[in-house]
């Protein structure tokens, strides 16, 4: 099966048309008549646009103008909205909640990120949201359905039955802060649920969901559904291979994905199935017009932000990376420098962050002027700084876990101030840290250190449980992570971006 990816780059698989991008041979396009439309989108953080594409007012735009084409129509939201982004800091992502009610979708499947501010803060977006919220692997701590959530309907289109079930990232406990909330795994779910669904009278079933690659080509291969709308991986992927269509619409709203299915059948009585053939239109939203009144309400927010945000606080003197490949995968000037801020704003002997933690995905030139707005944009999770009593060898677990999935450019990568590790990504997982220091002197297995890191991580995610062993003698009460670098750049001035060998590979 082909596959697409990364971000902007289209293709199609085996017996799929493309439309094309909206606005090219839309006319050709409508004479096709499909039977029905799916709509995706899927991790959409930043509420205004960028460089004249993605944000709210464009993706709306897209779903009212879908919605006015008359043909019956599913829209589905992937996951991933209420964070990290800029404004999130402030309100646990009300925003994003108030700017989507705007053209509500039809299904809203919880991706990671809505998780990032705890499962209080996860209620109380789910009861302000005005659509309706799918996850049939998700349950309580005594294994009940969470309140407000379904794990799957059969949507009436007047022209077809659809059978449309959620399912959640099932690793979500690890890499937010979910508290007890339980996921069971993908393909239990895909399983139970497809079944349950055609028995029920579905013509097709749709699976949304928020699932890695990995889990996303399981789903695929194992027939049990029909169209699989999926987020996560941030790629603009769509595939059929005669049998199965899997679609993700890139991220940020840059791209939204309608699937136009024509219907048909196949056999008599008990052995009447429905067919379909897909053709895939792609909405570029550089070339949409954005909504009006979703467009006001962006800007309105806009202008509270700029009021507290757009005030110098450093210069830098060269190149600051904050790409989410680099900031995972390597050493990095601004991973120095926030945790460097977090070892001086505590004293401690080391500081440890996760890369994934940092989320402006941008290059700040040399000569430009950093701002709490930079800061905050980089340090979206509202994540504390705290101090824990970590021994040697539990120091040296935590960067093997930081580096044990480098090649896949995972969140844990470790971002550190006040050690070095030398790194040999050839050696399996868990055992790559082939030297380290901490001050200047060999690591001490049996020593105590105190280590600077965030709340998030101490808590044990991003696979960072050993940093918590002694967690009940921690300090938990720091400032803010974003509060500490803001303070440490203003002290600097000047910010020379540069890296220092504290992780070194082989």
């Amino acid at each position: 099966m082909p596959l697409i990816s990364r971000r902007d780059t289209l293709s199609v698989g085996l017996g799929a048309a493309v439309t094309g991008f909206a606005g090219a041979d839309q006319a050709a396009a409508e004479r096709r008549a499909p039977t029905l439309t799916l709509l995706l989108v899927n991790d959409i953080y930043k509420m205004g646009e960028e460089n004249g594409r993605g944000g709210f007012a464009r993706l709306n735009a897209v779903v009212k103008a879908e919605r006015a084409r008359g043909v019956p129509m599913l829209y589905v939201h992937a996951g991933d909205m209420f964070s990290p982004s800029l404004m999130s800091g402030f309100d646990q992502g009300a925003h994003t909640v108030e700017l989507v009610n705007l053209a509500p979708p039809d299904v809203f499947v919880p991706g990671n990120h809505e998780f990032d501010f705890g499962p209080e803060a996860y209620a109380a977006r789910r009861r302000e949201a005005k659509f309706a919220y799918f996850a049939a692997n998700m349950r309580d701590a005594d294994g009940a359905p969470l309140p407000g959530h379904e794990d799957g309907r059969i949507f009436d289109l007047g022209v077809a039955k659809l059978g449309v079930f959620g399912v959640a990232l099932p690793n979500t406990a690890e890499v937010s802060s979910s508290g007890d909330i339980r996921f069971s795994p993908t393909m239990e779910t895909v399983q139970r649920e497809a079944a349950r669904l055609r028995r029920a009278g579905a013509d097709l079933v749709v699976c949304c969901a928020h699932t890695d690659r990995a889990d996303d080509l399981k789903i695929v291969r194992s027939r049990l559904v029909d169209v699989l709308l999926t987020g996560h991986d941030h790629d603009l992927a769509l595939t059929y291979d005669g049998r199965t269509v899997m679609v993700e619409s890139s991220e940020e709203g840059y791209y939204v994905t309608a699937i136009d299915l024509t219907l048909g059948t196949t056999g008599e009585g008990a052995e009447r199935r429905t067919t379909f053939t897909p053709a895939f239109r792609v909405h570029d939203s550089r070339s949409v017009t954005p909504d009006p009144a979703t467009l006001a309400r962006v800007q309105e927010y806009e202008k509270l932000l700029a009021q507290e945000l757009d005030v110098v606080i450093a210069v830098l003197s060269g190149e600051l990376d904050s790409r989410t490949a680099i900031v995972r995968s390597q050493e990095t000037a601004i991973g120095d420098l926030i945790a460097d801020a977090m070892r001086e704003a505590t004293g401690a002997d080391v500081a440890v962050i996760n890369g994934g933690g940092i989320r402006g995905n941008r290059v700040y030139p040399a000569g430009h002027q950093l701002t709490r707005r930079d800061v905050l944009s980089e340090l979206p999770f509202g994540n504390r700084t705290v101090v824990a009593p970590v021994s040697g060898a539990d120091l040296k677990a935590a960067i093997e876990n930081g580096v044990s999935q480098v090649e896949h450019r995972a969140g844990r990568f470790p971002q550190v101030s006040g050690l070095t590790a030398i790194v040999d990504r050839s050696r399996p997982a868990g055992d790559r840290v082939v030297a380290m220091t901490v001050g200047g002197a060999p690591l001490d297995p049996q020593r105590i250190y105190r280590v600077a890191t965030n709340d998030f991580m101490l808590k044990g995610g991003d696979g960072y449980g050993m940093l918590g062993a002694r967690v009940q003698d921690a300090d938990l009460k720091g400032k803010l992570v974003a509060s500490d670098v803001m303070v440490h750049a203003r002290r600097l001035g000047t910010i020379a971006a540069t890296t220092g060998g504290r992780i070194r590979f082989l």
